[in-house]
């Protein structure tokens, strides 16, 4: 087994008197896929959102690539990460969130070739080549030149996964990706998921309650209900024979609503 690419040990969230993540501890190897799911509020997004630095921890260590996340060692004390090193630990993760957050007044291209110019320092041309092999790949290249007003749902979030892609990062993450989708723009989402978690070694975390598609997509499902892990494993042993109460619950209802 290699080392981890993604260690939580003892991670605590909290919101106030809101206990979101409660002393949560799971590895993650390299080029696993993970599907988290599990009810709303289960903490599952505040994962991502960790992971990302948007949000900060109350207790416990992230180690990322064998760093600490939240943390720097400073002469032989672990103190506060400064911004330089949360910065420079971002780049090796990208995220896809529910809402696009494409930048409206940029083309698609701009919208994908824009960080690697500025954090990356990546030359125009370089970034323009790579980021039109990217909107190939999500089938949105015929788009490059059009505003995100002038996309569907659908196509707005290719973009936006092919904008994550464009800063080669190690780990992507997916926050409910298909979510704000009419129904029938969700798979064209969906096959370009399943496209990146076929031909990439890249560590993927997905948080959805596309039961299918986790189905097909993950190595290992981890089912969460408040800010715990209940039970994880397989995708065929978690939906088709799941061992807890919680969990079986849970999964009747979702399939039942689909």
């Amino acid at each position: 087994m290699a080392d981890p690419i993604i260690q939580l040990d003892h991670v605590v969230k909290r919101f106030g008197e809101l206990v979101v993540l409660d002393n949560l501890t799971f590895d993650v190897q390299p080029g696993e896929k993970i599907a988290l799911i599990g009810p709303s509020g289960s903490g599952k997004t505040t994962i991502l959102r960790l992971l990302m630095t948007l949000e900060t921890l109350s207790g416990g260590h992230i180690i990322v690539d064998g760093e600490q996340l939240f943390h720097m060692k400073k002469r032989d004390a672990l103190v506060p990460a400064d911004e330089a090193h949360l910065h420079r630990m971002r780049a090796k993760i990208g995220m896809v969130f529910q809402h696009f957050n494409l930048f409206p007044h940029k083309s698609v291209l701009d919208n994908v070739t824009l960080a690697p110019m500025l954090t990356q320092k990546v030359k125009r041309a370089d970034a323009e080549k790579r980021a039109m092999e990217l909107l190939d790949m999500v089938g949105m290249a015929e788009k490059a030149k059009a505003m995100p007003a002038q996309l569907s749902g659908g196509q707005k979030q290719r973009v936006a996964i092919a904008r994550a892609l464009a800063l080669q990062p190690e780990i992507m993450l997916f926050d409910e990706v298909t979510s704000a989708l009419d129904p029938e723009l969700v798979e064209e989402v969906l096959n370009v998921m399943r496209l990146l978690a076929s031909e990439t070694d890249m560590t993927m975390l997905l948080v959805t309650h596309e039961m299918n598609f986790a189905r097909d997509f993950a190595d290992r499902v981890l089912f969460f209900d408040r800010g715990r892990i209940v039970e994880q494993g397989p995708p065929g042993e978690i939906f088709t024979n799941p061992r807890e109460e919680r969990t079986q619950g849970f999964l009747r209802k979702v399939l039942a609503a689909h």
